[in-house]
């Protein structure tokens, strides 16, 4: 199994690459389109819907045939996003990028591959090392984003972002042929639903909470901070890409430190107490003077907001029995990626009726609800993993 974990990692590094640079890249091949933040808003929210809805069919055809083979499709349908990117001039056919689920707009944390791969994750380690492993997936994916957003720097004119999108697709190809390489086994070892009536209960609760949570990242998507900085001060892919660059290297290194302060101080204290004063951090965002207090606030912001998802990814994962884990991370992560969906929608409309700031707000407003909820609701419930130590308090 250490082999499929490795495998694992390889897959998350090459794909999240290639999400790295599509978000400082997909606004501006937009604007060179001649199309404007409503077309692209539109594009997100049809990119996110389609991550999120695919997410429990895909879970459930996994158990039938093997992970390795939805991913490997997972990988062919990046391929053909990138393709879509890289040639198409027909407004209509850009808006349906994303209709794949893999348009990698909405950053690394949502698709179709997420449930799959992070079932599989657990399987691959030893309990103890749970939330280790999932901060190492979460770094992995975090380094290789700021790596793909330093090359879409390099991507200023239309051939280089057109030879960029490219690459895109080779990247989707090399990921379904690592697929394939993965144990053939499946999770489940005896017929049964994908998710149980006991489980039901403490998702049905997580999911709303995390829909809030997902409305909220919706308006403030990276392809959707990138554009706004491009409006409001003139921000170009050379200034972009380092910057998102610089925010991936933070948030990797947060991911490491999440997965340590997880060990000391559980899960739910850890996903609460970082992501409630990011928040705070994020609605200071629209009232920069400048381009340098912007990017500023927004490192820090995102050196604490994202030290969440590995906590997010393990708790989830370890309140249901194993042969529900794939049906539960895809379930929940089904929710708050539809609410997500939203999002962009919204800050697009925003951005276009010069009211820029407001996705900002709303977000801030909508992710510390969730942080206080999640507080209340779930303190007291350690995950399965969890269970036979107390965390200890900080």
């Amino acid at each position: 199994m250490k082999r499929d974990y490795r495998l694992l990692l390889s897959i998350r590094l090459l794909r999240s690459f290639g999400f790295g640079f599509v978000p400082v890249l997909l606004g501006l091949r937009f604007e060179e389109r001649g199309l404007g933040a409503g077309p692209l808003g539109a594009a997100l929210s049809i990119g996110v819907l389609a991550a999120a809805l695919s997410g429990l069919p895909l879970a459930a055809l996994a158990l039938k045939i093997g992970r390795r083979w939805v991913l490997f499709a997972t990988g062919l349908l990046m391929a053909i996003s990138g393709a879509d990117l890289a040639l198409a001039t027909q407004p209509a056919l850009l808006v349906l990028a994303g209709a794949t689920g893999m348009l990698g707009a909405s950053g690394v944390d949502l698709g179709p591959f997420l449930a799959i791969e992070q079932a599989a994750l657990v399987d691959s380690v030893p309990d103890r090392r749970r939330n280790r492993a999932f901060g190492r997936y979460s770094l992995t994916g975090g380094l290789a984003v700021a790596a793909g957003g330093l090359l879409a720097s390099l991507g200023t004119g239309p051939s280089r972002v057109t030879l960029v999108f490219l690459l895109f697709v080779a990247l989707g190809v090399m990921n379904a042929a690592i697929s394939l390489l993965l144990s053939p086994q499946t999770v489940a070892t005896a017929p049964g639903p994908i998710i149980s009536r006991a489980s039901m209960r403490p998702l049905a609760a997580l999911a709303g909470l995390f829909a809030i949570d997902g409305l909220g990242g919706g308006l403030v998507l990276q392809t959707v901070i990138a554009y706004w900085l491009h409006l409001r001060f003139g921000a170009g892919s050379t200034v972009l890409g380092p910057a998102l660059a610089l925010i991936a290297l933070v948030q990797a290194a947060s991911y490491e430190v999440a997965s340590r302060l997880a060990d000391r101080i559980g899960l739910v204290r850890t996903m609460v107490f970082t992501h409630l004063p990011s928040n705070v951090l994020l609605m200071l965002v629209p009232f920069s003077p400048n381009l340098t207090v912007a990017l500023i606030l927004l490192v820090a912001r995102f050196g604490i907001a994202q030290m969440d998802v590995p906590a997010r990814q393990a708790y989830v994962a370890s309140i249901v029995p194993p042969a529900e884990r794939a049906g539960a991370l895809a379930a929940t992560g089904t929710v708050r990626g539809v609410m997500q969906a939203v999002g962009p929608l919204i800050a697009g409309l925003a951005i276009q009726a010069s009211a820029a700031g407001l996705p900002f707000l709303l977000a801030g407003g909508l992710k510390i609800s969730y942080d206080l909820g999640l507080y209340a609701a779930f303190s007291r419930r350690p995950g399965g993993h969890e269970a036979s130590r107390a965390p200890r308090r900080p």
